[in-house]
C-alpha cells in the first residue's frame, strides 16, 4: 500500500467526525495487533464544550492519505508536570514515515508548553511500539495494570462512619493537598464541580468521617462504561480499612448510574492497592508501560 495523497490535520480538540475515524482507526490496529491504546478518546470527546478547554495549544495530530486516516497521536494533559501521548499507524502504511512525522509534530508542541517531561504509552505487548518508543525516549518511567471489575462478585460494604460528599468549589485547596499527597500534581478547576453531558459524568467526591476529610475519589461513567479514579486516603487514616470503603462506595455509585463495566488503573509496583482491588473483583486486563522524555535544558525531574 502507497501514500499517494498525503496530508496532516492539526486540532485543539476533536469533534464527533474525527473521534468516528480515530475510533475506526483504533479497532483495526486492535485486530491486527490484539494490543490495546490509551487514547481517552471519550474523555475527549467529553470536555468538547468545557469552559476550561485550552483552545490555544494543539493536542490532535492526524496523518490521512487523501480521505483515509492512516495515522494519529494525540495528547493528554491531566494537570501536573507531564503531558501523555498515546498513538497508533494504520498496518498497512507502517514503516513508512508516518509515526515519526506525527511524533515530531508532537515533540515540537510539547516544547512550547511549561510541561517539564512527556510520557509515551505502548501496550507492554506492542513490541514494535515500545522499540519505537525506546529509541526516543530518556528512559522507563513506570508501569499500570488496566483492571475491570467482576461485577457480580462485588460485595457491598455497610459503612456506617464513611460519608462521599460531592466536592465544591471550596474544596480547592484540600483536593490540591491530596493531589499533590497522592499524585504529585495540581489542582485542576474540571474537579470543582460535577460535569455531564449527554452520557457522561464526571464526579469527584470528599471522603469524610465526621465531617472530617479523611480521603477522595473521583468517578467517570460514559456510554455506561464507568471508571474509578484519584483514589487516596491521607497518610493518618491509612490501614483502618478506609480505602475499602471509599472504593466499595465508588462502585456503588457508578451502578447507580448505570455502569455495565467498571475499571481502574493501579501501577504494578503499588503492591498495597493491588492487592486491595484484587481483594474486591478487579482482575488484570493488560498493562500499559509509560516511558518518559525530559525537557531539553537537561534537568532531571524524573
Amino acid at each position: 500500500m502507497n501514500i499517494i495523497n498525503p496530508s496532516i490535520k492539526l486540532k485543539s480538540i476533536i469533534d464527533r467526525n474525527d473521534y468516528e475515524k480515530i475510533k475506526y482507526l483504533e479497532n483495526i490496529c486492535h485486530e491486527h495487533d490484539k494490543t490495546s491504546l490509551k487514547l481517552e478518546l471519550d474523555y475527549k470527546l467529553s470536555n468538547l464544550k468545557s469552559p476550561e478547554t485550552n483552545l490555544v495549544n494543539i493536542n490532535e495530530f492526524m496523518y490521512f492519505n487523501n480521505d483515509e486516516l492512516i495515522g494519529y497521536l494525540g495528547i493528554c494533559d491531566f494537570g501536573g508536570d507531564e503531558i501523555e501521548v498515546n498513538g497508533m499507524v494504520h498496518p498497512q502504511y507502517r514503516r513508512m514515515g508516518v509515526f515519526k512525522r506525527l511524533f515530531s509534530l508532537v515533540r515540537d508542541e510539547w516544547q512550547k508548553r511549561k510541561s517539564v517531561s512527556m510520557l509515551l504509552i505502548s501496550d507492554h505487548q506492542s513490541t514494535s511500539g515500545i522499540e519505537f518508543i525506546k529509541s526516543v525516549c530518556d528512559g522507563y518511567a513506570h508501569s499500570e495494570y488496566d483492571m475491570i471489575l467482576n461485577i457480580e462478585s462485588f460485595q457491598k460494604l455497610q459503612s456506617k462512619t464513611l460519608k462521599l460528599r460531592k466536592i465544591t468549589k471550596d474544596d480547592a485547596s484540600e483536593i490540591a493537598r491530596q493531589n499533590s499527597m497522592y499524585f504529585n500534581m495540581e489542582f485542576s478547576e474540571e474537579d470543582n464541580i460535577e460535569t455531564e453531558g449527554g452520557s457522561y459524568k464526571n464526579i469527584t467526591y470528599m471522603a469524610e468521617k465526621e465531617h472530617e476529610a479523611i480521603g477522595k475519589v473521583r468517578i467517570e461513567i460514559n456510554n455506561k462504561q464507568g471508571g474509578i479514579y484519584g483514589l487516596g486516603v491521607l497518610p493518618e487514616y491509612r490501614g483502618l480499612g478506609y480505602g475499602r470503603q471509599i472504593l466499595s462506595m465508588a462502585i456503588e455509585e457508578l451502578l447507580k448510574n448505570n455502569a455495565e463495566s467498571i475499571f481502574l488503573q493501579v501501577l504494578t509496583n503499588n503492591k498495597n492497592a493491588l492487592n486491595l482491588y484484587k481483594s474486591c473483583g478487579f482482575s488484570e486486563r493488560y498493562t500499559m508501560d509509560y516511558y518518559i522524555i525530559r525537557n531539553d535544558n537537561g534537568e532531571n525531574y524524573g
